[in-house]
């Protein structure tokens, strides 16, 4: 099998690595950026400051603050109108997931043009588009090295997988130091979603050897920093470790495939504004406990490499220890059920047919390995309930 691999053509990361940004952006070529970012980090004054070394560094930014938790395609029409009027040569990303993927759908948009309903799965993205700078300032949703963009449409309450080289950043600038003031249930959150890209990334039915390393890579350094760093959000050594370790995570399931967990995880999102990393995290023990018979080996490799393991216990009983070690991940993160979180039952029940076929046509469960049917998904939805 011929493994297609796609990253960003930059990659800086390392403590102090915003710092160059803005030589990156000019080495580029590029002068005129929008950067995309939240109400959150213009609050903290972290926006302005990154505003005020693009113009140091002699570029002329313009700065777009509208993005909202889980994009919609509703949030995207101010993004749109700002950088027509800036004509923008490119968009900064600078945040979690939802700033990076809004810039990456303003990117596309800017140059296309239609609506992003357009650009879903499993229609392919090859471009034009604006280049992307991704700035992550969580340590999760890799998106600063992936080629997907996620919005939800906001007549539907549909979670859109878009994908294609148009959604890869053309630079990465990864610098720890933005996590630092991350507060613990975001710690915990994104830190179960850069493991859930690893594991998904490497028993995916997509997965090929580069994939795999990175994916292992990931899957240990989670293993031993993670609880860490919920106890104790000022170590920076598992800060530094958790960053570099959702990098390798988003390039890994970028370069092989999510799974089921992802594709039951945006419509929770999209219908109770659950947050990305926190439903990943609700669905994480029961739908590896659905898939390991058909990928015991696999699931084996991850118990061993996140520490769940020993090289000693044969395939069946490793990953037999991996499920057991999610679920106690989750109880020491104090992840919630949706009951605990707030989600009504009849709500939850009767949406839960539309969240089966919404995550079914989203292609993701068909990489998984078992593939489910809509009534399995709406069983594991039953699972998670309470």
């Amino acid at each position: 099998m011929v493994a297609s691999l796609s990253l960003p053509r930059i990659l800086r990361i390392g403590r102090g690595a915003v710092g160059e940004l803005g030589d990156v952006i000019t080495g580029l070529g590029l002068s005129r950026p929008l950067l995309v970012t939240d109400a959150f980090l213009t609050g903290t004054g972290a926006a302005d400051r990154l505003m005020a070394a693009l113009t140091d560094a002699g570029l002329q930014p313009r700065l777009f603050a509208g993005t909202v938790p889980d994009p919609t395609t509703d949030s995207l029409g101010a993004g749109l109108a700002v950088l027509r009027d800036h004509e923008a040569d490119s968009v900064i990303g600078f945040g979690g997931g939802s700033p990076m993927d809004t810039a990456k759908a303003l990117g596309l948009l800017a140059v296309q043009g239609g609506k992003m309903r357009d650009y879903k799965a499993p229609h392919a993205n090859p471009g034009p588009a604006l280049p992307v700078i991704a700035v992550p300032t969580t340590a999760g949703s890799g998106s600063e090295a992936t080629q997907f963009t996620i919005i939800t449409d906001s007549a539907t309450d549909e979670k859109m997988l878009c994908s294609g080289p148009a959604f890869l950043p053309v630079a990465a600038v990864v610098d720890f130091e933005l996590t630092l003031s991350m507060p613990p249930r975001l710690t915990a959150d994104t830190g179960v979603d850069a493991l859930t890209h690893a594991v998904e990334a490497y028993v995916s039915r997509k997965a090929n050897p580069f994939s795999d390393g990175l994916a292992l890579n990931a899957i240990s350094t989670i293993g031993r920093h993670l609880r860490r760093l919920y106890a104790d959000g000022e170590d920076i050594e598992a800060r530094e470790a958790m960053m570099l370790a959702a990098t390798q995570a988003g390039i890994a399931f970028s370069n092989s495939s999510v799974a089921l967990v992802h594709g039951m995880s945006r419509p929770i999102g999209a219908h109770f504004h659950v947050a990305h990393g926190l439903s990943n995290a609700m669905l994480f023990p029961a739908v590896t406990a659905f898939s390991v018979r058909a990928a015991e080996s696999r699931y084996a490799d991850c118990a061993r490499a996140f520490g769940a393991a020993t090289d000693g216990d044969g395939d069946a009983l490793a990953a037999e220890k991996l499920v057991a070690a999610l679920r106690t991940l989750c109880q020491d993160l104090e992840v919630p059920t949706p009951q605990t979180h707030g989600i009504g039952k009849d709500e939850w029940f009767r949406l839960a047919p539309v969240m089966a076929e919404q995550a079914l046509a989203s292609g993701s469960p068909a990489n998984n390995p078992v593939v489910p049917t809509a009534d399995e998904i709406e069983d594991l939805y039953a699972q998670i309930y309470a």
